[in-house]
């Protein structure tokens, strides 16, 4: 998809997704099902010239299994493909890397996250310049920060403004694109326990407590009530690739504080376009807000208390969780079960700016919502959409060749291919998303019954979810944490 959008005008213009590609290499098949049938296909001429008929009925169980993995669908996908995620399943459960417990007695270096899995890498780097704490992934070579931002209700607004606010979000990110040294940019909006201090300040601010009934049943109502309501807390996530700005970071220093200087200058350029887009960022976030972010995540019952006293949760060595249990479907944290979904269809036909609304203002469940945006430089968009269009022709000649009837899908998947390479030949950028929601439930019934809504939600908003099985950890750190970190 791309970042292009239409000029404001007074109307709400609809807009389409790409469709998700899932044209293989040859024939419609993937490299693990060419390499699944070529087995198949190797034992059968062996048989044949080695044995003849007796031999191939000997070698029978590898081309009828090589057959079924090849073309039996598991799930919406070829049973093949759900080898690799099975391998890892299972190495990971006799390694026993399906559990975690926090070592509380032994010391954890300085600067590192107490954190699960291959997150246990990332350092902490707090930015003199800004205050702003950065989270460094030396194996990936990343460097991020994290920007809280604020905005109106965009379903309250009149369509006018809504297609302008649009249209300027377009705007921001093309300017991501444009630089070439931004890994990743997360969108996170999270669903939170209210802990009641917003209505407590309003009332503080704005009321008039003169000891009348009126006064004494409001103030009730709202310690009664805040603490029961929930709020929305939406961040944007930079990631920059230290290997792609290696030059600028050498420039600016070398190391983690060259790279700090190089990402400080994406921030104060992406937060001038958030600025010109209607959006309020609040300041990059030190590392004990982040500490905050990651504690609630991982242990949503304390999320309200930390709300209520800003000066506990504010360390990232002891941000972690306690303990985590992976299963097949779910995940279990210190005080709650979670489950991930990923968006696997994006709207087919054409849909709103708002459509997902459903998902996004759904009440009564706590679910983080994310957003991951990998910009593509433009010589490299250019090559990848050359070779998608090499590859359709290549394709559509092979079928018929063999007389074989082209499909609506691949027709379609080729026209989605025209109009991105018409956008980028305008100047647009060009970004791959990948579209996560983390559900989270007190016991494992009510994350059932929290999920079930969720893919209801997705199904008004014209999506399609999935179930992300074998990966649940990995992609729980993707969708709930505002990290940058892919699956």
């Amino acid at each position: 998809m791309t970042s292009k959008q239409k000029e404001s005008s007074t109307e709400l213009v609809p807009v389409k997704f790409s469709r998700l590609t899932r044209r293989g290499i040859l024939l419609g098949l993937s490299l693990s099902q060419l390499i699944t049938l070529a087995t198949g296909v190797l034992s059968v001429v062996v048989a044949l010239y080695a044995g003849g008929g007796i031999l191939l009925a000997y070698t029978a169980p590898v081309w009828v299994l090589a057959a079924a993995l090849t073309w039996i669908p598991v799930a919406g996908r070829p049973a093949v493909e759900w080898l690799p995620v099975t391998c890892w399943w299972l190495w990971r459960t006799t390694g026993g890397q399906l559990l975690y417990r926090r070592r509380i007695v032994a010391p954890r270096p300085a600067g590192t996250l107490a954190l699960p899995g291959d997150m246990a890498r990332l350092r902490e780097y707090a930015d003199p310049a800004t205050s702003a704490g950065m989270i460094h992934d030396p194996h990936e070579q990343t460097l991020t920060v994290v920007c809280e931002v604020t905005h109106p209700a965009f379903v309250l607004l009149d369509p006018g403004e809504q297609e302008r606010r649009v249209t300027s979000w377009g705007r921001v990110l093309a300017t991501v694109c444009r630089s070439g040294q931004i890994a990743t940019l997360q969108v996170l909006e999270r669903t939170l326990p209210d802990s009641g201090t917003g209505l407590a300040e309003w009332w503080a601010t704005h009321g008039t407590d003169d000891d009348t009934w009126a006064a004494t049943t409001y103030a009730e109502l709202i310690e009664r009530a805040g603490p029961a309501g929930g709020r929305h807390a939406t961040t944007l996530s930079l990631s920059l690739d230290m290997k792609t700005a290696a030059r600028q970071i050498r420039t600016a220093g070398g190391g983690i504080r060259g790279a700090a200087a190089v990402l400080r200058q994406e921030m104060s350029t992406l937060t001038a376009a958030l600025r010109s887009a209607d959006l309020t960022p609040h300041g990059w976030l030190t590392p004990g807000q982040i500490a905050v972010i990651l504690r609630s995540a991982y242990d949503p019952a304390i999320a309200a208390t930390l709300a209520r006293h800003g000066e506990l949760g504010q360390n990232l060595a002891t941000a972690g969780p306690v303990a985590v249990n992976e299963s097949w479907t779910r995940l279990r944290t210190d005080s709650a079960h979670h489950a991930v979904l990923w968006i696997s269809e994006w709207p087919r036909s054409m849909v709103y700016p708002g459509f997902l609304s459903p998902v996004l203002l759904s009440t009564g469940i706590q679910r983080s919502f994310s957003l991951l945006c990998t910009p593509m430089r433009s010589d490299q968009a250019a090559r990848d959409i050359r070779k998608k269009k090499v590859e359709h022709i290549s394709d559509a000649a092979q079928r018929a060749k063999i007389r074989q009837i082209e499909d609506a899908a691949h027709t379609a998947e080729y026209h989605d291919v025209l109009q991105q390479e018409a956008d980028l030949t305008a100047g647009h950028g060009v970004l791959r998303y990948t579209g996560l929601i983390s559900v989270s439930a007190p016991t494992v019934d009510e994350l059932d019954a929290a999920v079930a809504a969720v893919e209801q939600s997705a199904i008004q908003a014209s999506c399609e979810t999935r179930l992300l099985v074998g990966q649940q950890a990995a992609a729980f750190t993707a969708a709930a944490l505002p990290l940058c970190r892919r699956i």
